[in-house]
C-alpha cells in the first residue's frame, strides 16, 4: 500500500508501506477520500512541528469502507461505508466530568497519532461510525467539519426566528451558516473575501462585507433594533472579537468557534451591560457526528459547492502547495486510492 508522510519544511512524500491486519478492537479501512483541514495546513507550514511526530501520516476528515475486522469488534461488516470521529479519549479520567471530547489528555487522531492520508488505515473501532449505503463518498469526507458546525449550532441554542451572525465565511463558517439556517433562524454572514462572498450569496445567504457595508446597521435593520441573538465568532482575529460584542443584542449568545493563538481584548463592559453569554464550542460529541451523517446522507446541505478540488494521493504535495497559493479556496480532498 501507499501512504503519505509529512516530513517537515512544507514537504510531503508518498512511500510504500506494509499493510497489516487490524489489532484486537481495530478495523482496517480502505480510505476513499480525506479532506485537508485548516489544522493540516498549519502542520504544512510547520506551526505544529512540536506536536506532530515527523515523519507522520496526517489527516482526519475522511470517508472509506471497512476492509478487515480485528478480534472482538462487533457491529461492522467488511464493505460497510464509514467515517472516523478522530478523538482518542482513552486517557479520560473522572475529573473530565464525562466530557470525553474535551478531556484534558485527549489525543486528536491524525495530529497526535497516525491519520488517514494513506490507502489503508488501521484504527480503533470505537470511534468509527457507519454511513448510509448510498452515500456519496466525496461528500462523506466532509462529515467531520459538518459535525463541528452541528456542535457549534447545538451549543448556541439557536431557534427559529432568531437572528444569527456568522463572523467569517471560510469552510467552517460556511458550514455553520448552513446548519444554522436549518433551524429557521435569520442568518447573516460577515466575510471579506470576494470569491467567498460570491459563493455564499449564490447559496442564498445574506452576506455583508464589513469593509464596504456597516454590519452593525445591517443587523439592527434586520432585527428591528434588537441586534443579534447569536454570534458565531469563526474568523479568529481581533476585529471579529471587537465586532461580536458590538452586534450582540440583550442576552445575546456568543459562540467561540475559532482557535485564537494569542490572548484577545474583549469588551467586558458590553458583556455586563447587555448580559451577554460567551459559549465555548470545541470539536464535537457522538450525537453531533450522527447528526452530520444524517445531513450528509440525506443531502440536506449543498455540500458539493464546498469542494474546491480533488487531488490523487500521489499529488499530495501539489495539493498543499495550491492551498498555500489560493487561501480563498474552500475544501480540497485527497483521493487516497488515486
Amino acid at each position: 500500500m501507499k501512504a503519505s508522510y509529512y516530513e517537515g519544511n512544507k514537504t510531503f512524500t508518498v512511500k510504500e508501506k506494509e499493510m497489516t491486519l487490524p489489532a484486537e478492537g481495530e478495523v482496517r479501512i480502505r480510505v476513499a477520500y480525506c479532506g485537508i483541514c485548516g489544522s493540516d495546513v498549519h502542520i504544512y507550514h510547520g506551526n505544529m512541528d512540536a506536536r506532530v511526530s515527523i515523519p507522520q501520516t496526517i489527516g482526519h476528515e475522511m470517508s472509506g469502507t471497512i476492509d478487515a475486522i480485528g478480534e472482538g469488534v462487533k457491529g461492522f461488516e467488511v464493505g460497510d461505508k464509514v467515517v472516523v470521529r478522530p478523538l482518542d479519549a482513552r486517557l479520560e479520567d473522572a475529573s473530565d466530568k464525562g466530557f470525553s471530547h474535551i478531556a484534558k489528555k485527549l489525543k486528536f487522531v491524525g495530529i497526535d497519532s497516525e491519520g488517514a492520508m494513506q490507502q489503508y488505515w488501521n484504527i480503533m473501532a470505537s470511534i468509527v461510525h457507519r454511513l448510509p449505503d448510498d452515500v456519496d463518498m466525496k461528500l462523506a469526507a466532509l462529515t467531520e467539519p459538518v459535525a463541528v458546525a452541528c456542535h457549534d449550532v447545538r451549543r448556541s441554542g439557536l431557534v427559529e426566528g432568531e437572528v444569527a451572525v456568522v463572523l467569517g465565511g471560510g469552510p467552517i463558517g460556511t458550514l455553520v451558516a448552513m446548519v444554522a439556517r436549518l433551524t429557521g433562524a435569520k442568518v447573516i454572514v460577515s466575510e471579506l473575501n470576494p470569491k467567498r462572498i460570491k459563493m455564499l450569496r449564490g447559496l442564498g445567504f445574506d452576506v455583508v462585507n464589513p469593509a464596504e457595508q456597516d454590519l452593525l446597521k445591517h443587523v439592527s435593520e434586520l432585527s428591528n433594533g434588537a441586534l443579534a441573538d447569536v454570534i458565531f465568532e469563526v474568523a479568529g482575529v481581533q476585529a471579529s472579537v471587537n465586532t461580536m460584542t458590538e452586534i450582540a443584542g440583550i442576552r445575546g449568545r456568543i459562540v467561540g468557534v475559532a482557535i485564537h493563538a494569542v490572548k484577545r481584548e474583549v469588551d467586558l463592559k458590553m458583556c455586563f451591560w447587555r448580559e451577554l453569554s460567551f459559549i465555548g464550542a470545541r470539536v464535537y460529541e457522538p450525537q453531533d457526528y450522527e447528526h452530520a451523517i444524517r445531513l450528509v446522507g440525506e443531502k440536506i446541505l449543498p455540500l458539493e459547492t464546498m469542494v474546491t478540488a480533488v487531488y490523487p494521493l500521489s499529488e499530495i504535495q501539489k495539493a498543499f502547495d495550491q492551498i498555500a497559493q489560493n487561501p480563498s479556496g474552500m475544501k480540497v480532498l485527497i483521493n487516497c486510492q488515486g
